[in-house]
This record gives structure tokens, C-alpha cells and sequence, in this order.
């Protein structure tokens, strides 16, 4: 990990910056694994930051030394769409790393923050719907492969995800 990052409790004051940062993420990090005409109707639905994330108190920004956010995510209680589920698990959220900062630890410092805040409030499971791109980021943080899930995105969008899960008493 570089030894510049920093990491803190996102507010509503970064909407801007983690806007630009899933901005720059997203399209170039899926391309890989995604055919175009799935980014071109996913990627404006999943390149804006959630309010309500960021006022969630479990939701983090990666930074360097001036302040640029290279990294956020975060979880809830709540699973994507609002729905609650038993108490002992929780939801990896909205996580991405700049494109031009990957592979240098700063996806492994957040989700390590993340994961250890989740089992700090009473957290057991962590559920993630990842990306394809990101499945062997998770399973190297201990994440395992649930099943493939379509999420819905709007009206004929749907995006191709992989449920994971995490059991937070042995990472």
C-alpha cells in the first residue's frame, strides 16, 4: 500500500469527487469483461454517487496526501435497493478504485476498513454483489462465490453481477 493513502468517513460535502472518481472507474475497469453495449446502458446508471451513502457513517474515501479520493465504498445494513435482511449481515456498497491507482492496495485498505467497521457494529456476513471485473479482488480478501444475479437497472437494463459472501468471523 502506498504510504500516502489515507482513509476517512465519507460526507455529503464528496458527492462531486466520488462522482468523478466512479466516473473515471467504472467504464475503463468493466470494459475488460463486459460486452460495450452492457457499459453504454450500465454505466451512467452506476457512475453516480448515492446521498445516502455517503451520510451513512459506513461509507469510506481513499485519499493521497492532496486530497484526491483514489478509492470509496462502504456497506450498509440495508441491501442495494433498500430492502433490510437479518441483523447480522451486511452489504458491500458502491466500492471503486481510480483506474490509474489499481493494484497498490488501496481496494485492499478500504475494504479491510470496511470489513472490520461491519464486524465492529455486530456485522457476522458480508454480502457483495461484485462486478466480474472484481470477483478476484474479493476472493482474495476471503469473499466467496455465491451464484450469478442480474441486477435491474431501469426499465430493460439489467447489469451481469456475482453474489459473494464474506464470513466476517474468519477474514
Amino acid at each position: 500500500m502506498t504510504r500516502t493513502l489515507s482513509l476517512r468517513r465519507a460526507s455529503i460535502s464528496d458527492l462531486g469527487s466520488v462522482d468523478r472518481l466512479l466516473s473515471r472507474s467504472y467504464p475503463r475497469l468493466l470494459a475488460a469483461d463486459y460486452p460495450p453495449s452492457t457499459v453504454v446502458l450500465a454505466v451512467p446508471k452506476i457512475t453516480r454517487a448515492r446521498p445516502e451513502l455517503l451520510v451513512s457513517g459506513t461509507y469510506f474515501l481513499a485519499e493521497d496526501l492532496d486530497g484526491r479520493v483514489l478509492g470509496a465504498g462502504g456497506w450498509t445494513r440495508a441491501a442495494p435497493g433498500g430492502a433490510d435482511g437479518p441483523g447480522d449481515v451486511g452489504h458491500v456498497r458502491h466500492v471503486a478504485t481510480d483506474p490509474d491507482a489499481v493494484r497498490l492496495g488501496i481496494g485492499r485498505a478500504l475494504m479491510s476498513r470496511v470489513m472490520e467497521d461491519a464486524r465492529g457494529l455486530g456485522i457476522l456476513w458480508l454480502d457483495c454483489l461484485s462486478t466480474r471485473t472484481a470477483v478476484p479482488f474479493y476472493a482474495a480478501l476471503g469473499f466467496k462465490v455465491v451464484f450469478p444475479v442480474d441486477v435491474p437497472l431501469g426499465p430493460g437494463i439489467v447489469f451481469p453481477a456475482i453474489r459473494m459472501m464474506a464470513d466476517l468471523r474468519r477474514t
